[in-house]
């Protein structure tokens, strides 16, 4: 199937590794040209540069932190001057969840709760605002929000706040931009395997006092696909999303979680 992504631009948050990285290296093979947003400039360089030599595609990184309204206002500049357009949105610029135990109820704080919500929810939202006008002008966009499967379990009340709340933004600016050629969706990860997964298995192995091959079995039994899924398989729904093939979903939330045995969703 042909995504029609040919000739388009992106802004990718958060990819200089894991799932944004992988979401720019599949939109650069597809032939588009892709713009890395991220605070190290140095991991988004190296990332830019392998992923432009091994597509011929022209892929630039840009040094932002989505917590400060005036770096996303100059990065979205930045990369309107170097491409001329931004056809394509992925907000993928968050802490990564899972790498260790969550804060109970009391243990939560104000400087824990604020940080996540101003990086995922208001770094998602300013973003989406710095782009929004020149996508209408155009009459096309495409603005995918990875938020995660917390939003759906307990166990994280920063996770699941966070990404409830990116849930809710996503339907919200959808509805808001309904007949503007710009469609807004929501992907949630649950068990992703990327580059921190190696390590998050041996401590997880030593706490259970298991080998980390019995670790591995175990993650893989939590979804109904009975196999984790990985960076890349996420990164293709993602890829989906963000082309015209994916007219049909707008406002929506995909589960990208290889599967929750016994829950019914509707």
């Amino acid at each position: 199937m042909d995504l029609r992504l040919q000739g388009k631009t992106a802004l990718v948050t958060g990819g200089s590794k894991g799932i944004g990285k992988c979401t720019v290296r599949n939109l650069a093979e597809e032939g588009c040209d892709v713009a890395i947003l991220a605070r190290d400039m140095a991991t988004a360089e190296a990332a830019a540069n392998e992923i432009a030599r091994a597509t011929n595609r022209k892929i630039i990184a840009v040094r932002a932190d989505s917590s400060d309204e005036t770096q996303v206002k100059a990065a979205v500049g930045h990369v309107m001057a170097a491409f001329g357009k931004i056809d394509i949105l992925v907000n993928c610029a968050a802490k990564a969840a899972g790498q260790s135990k969550p804060p109970s109820l009391m243990e939560v704080t104000n400087d824990e709760f604020f940080s996540e919500m101003n990086v995922k929810v208001m770094g998602y939202l300013r973003t989406i605002q710095a782009v929004t006008p020149q996508m209408k002008a155009s009459g096309w966009g495409r603005i995918i929000n990875v938020s995660g499967m917390a939003a759906r379990t307990t166990g994280s009340i920063v996770g699941t706040v966070r990404n409830v709340s990116v849930a809710a933004l996503t339907k919200n600016v959808a509805d808001e931009l309904a007949g503007t050629g710009i469609t807004v969706t929501c992907v949630h990860p649950g068990m992703t395997v990327t580059e921190k997964t190696p390590g998050l298995i041996e401590r997880q192995a030593k706490a259970n006092n298991i080998t980390p091959a019995e670790m591995e079995k175990r993650m893989d039994s939590r979804n109904t696909n009975r196999k984790v899924v990985d960076m890349q398989e996420v990164a293709d729904l993602i890829t989906f999303l963000a082309s015209p093939r994916s007219v049909a979903v707008n406002g929506d939330i995909v589960a990208a979680n290889g599967g929750s045995p016994g829950t019914v969703y509707y």
